[in-house]
């Protein structure tokens, strides 16, 4: 079984600016996931041609279950306000997906606080700090049903602001206590392999840099297992034509 995230920059191309869903669903298919995790996914939003990004994915990849939950409703620079779940069909939203070719059994979301306060961060871009405002994030879950019987599936994308998304981070691993194991928590977890470790007490069995794509020097976007669960070969970082981000790919066994 093949396992992928892939934080797909609501479907963008660096080279030429421009959301293509047709580039957007060759790539995904490119990946042959059979459970593939997405950040950064809009529905309904102009800047990605009104497409809704996550039923593009799914109907390349073949999925037969998919989820796409909001953690931000409206429009950049519009009204672009806490998601609650309750968002009316049609309105502009942006969050996470979670996608599989195996059947769900049941599904889950898990909604993370964002920081409440400014904070200084630097640019590497333009080298000096600037005050960073923090955003909601959220997670999905599901329990499937795959070749090694039921498992759970987490996804989620969270804070950019360091220790912040260790703290989700935590209490995201604390709300799937209990779940069906083996557990897979994958995502852009804006942290480098060992503090994801160390914050998630998991086990990271995908190792390769992801970010930035044209020359990753680091690796943001994670699987990490709990449960008898294992890599049966090496992890991939995926360039393809649209996104900041490399998909991180790994093909996983029961063990």
């Amino acid at each position: 079984m093949r396992i992928a995230t892939f934080n797909l920059l609501h479907g963008r191309s660096l080279d030429d600016g421009r959301v293509d869903v047709d580039r957007l669903a060759a790539a995904v298919k490119a990946l042959d996931a059979d459970v593939l995790g997405l950040q950064e996914v809009d529905r309904d939003q102009p800047r990605s041609l009104g497409a809704d990004l996550t039923a593009v994915a799914a109907e390349a990849m073949g999925a037969v279950d998919s989820q796409f939950v909001a953690a931000l409703s409206g429009t950049p620079g519009g009204t672009w306000m806490a998601a609650t779940g309750d968002e009316q069909p049609g309105s502009a939203s942006y969050g996470v997906s979670l996608l599989s070719r195996h059947p769900v059994v049941s599904w889950r979301v898990v909604r993370l606080a964002p920081l409440q306060v400014s904070v200084p961060l630097w640019s590497p871009d333009s080298r000096r700090p600037f005050l960073a405002r923090d955003e909601p994030r959220v997670a999905v879950a599901a329990v499937l049903d795959g070749p090694f019987g039921q498992f759970t599936v987490c996804n989620t994308h969270l804070s950019f602001i360091p220790r912040w998304n260790g703290r989700q981070l935590r209490t995201l691993v604390r709300s799937l206590e209990g779940t069906r194991e083996p557990l897979v928590l994958m995502g852009d977890l804006n942290m480098q392999q060992r503090a994801a470790a160390r914050n998630s007490r998991l086990t990271p069995i995908a190792t390769a840099d992801t970010f930035p794509a044209p020359r990753p020097t680091r690796q943001l976007d994670h699987v990490l297992v709990r449960g008898a669960l294992r890599a049966s070969g090496p992890a991939e970082a995926v360039r393809l034509p649209l996104s900041d981000h490399r998909a991180l790919v790994v093909p996983v066994e029961a063990g």
